[in-house]
């Protein structure tokens, strides 16, 4: 019997709260399928949110198959993606993807995310003064 492919409650993004950290002290990265959205998250794996607008779709059923094939490139990449909070936004209208290519960009996307994060600790770190790092769990935001 095959193992069950669960997507667990404890892999996304839930609370408002953290959306908007997300988009307040992410960083973003963007590509033909996705925009990708990454910041700190503070745990020891990464977390998905989705963001699917009825710009990219008028109708429902359209709009969640997006949310479905994001999900499940998500899950297939997970081990391979760094331990962020990573919220994924439609690139285009009317985008019909496939999982084999978004979570082959997602992977791109994510790495290139987590160097852009890396790089914004670092100018911090030589220049706190004009530089804000990005805000993990817990800390407060001015």
């Amino acid at each position: 019997m095959s193992p069950r492919l669960r997507f667990p409650r404890h892999f996304r993004i839930r609370s408002g709260a953290d959306f908007g950290r997300a988009y307040r002290n992410g960083r973003r990265a963007r590509g033909s399928i996705l925009l990708v959205v990454g910041a700190d998250s503070g745990r020891d794996h990464p977390r998905l949110g989705l963001s699917v607008g009825k710009k990219v779709w008028k109708h429902a059923v359209k709009r969640n198959r997006v949310r479905r094939v994001f999900r499940e490139a998500f899950r297939l990449t997970a081990p391979e993606l760094p331990n962020l909070d990573l919220v994924l936004i439609p690139a285009e209208p009317r985008l019909v993807p496939t999982t084999a290519e978004t979570a082959r960009e997602l992977r791109k996307l994510a790495q290139k995310v987590a160097r852009r994060l890396e790089e914004a600790r670092a100018a911090a770190a030589q220049d706190p003064a004009t530089h804000e790092p990005p805000a993990g769990p817990g800390k407060p935001t001015p």
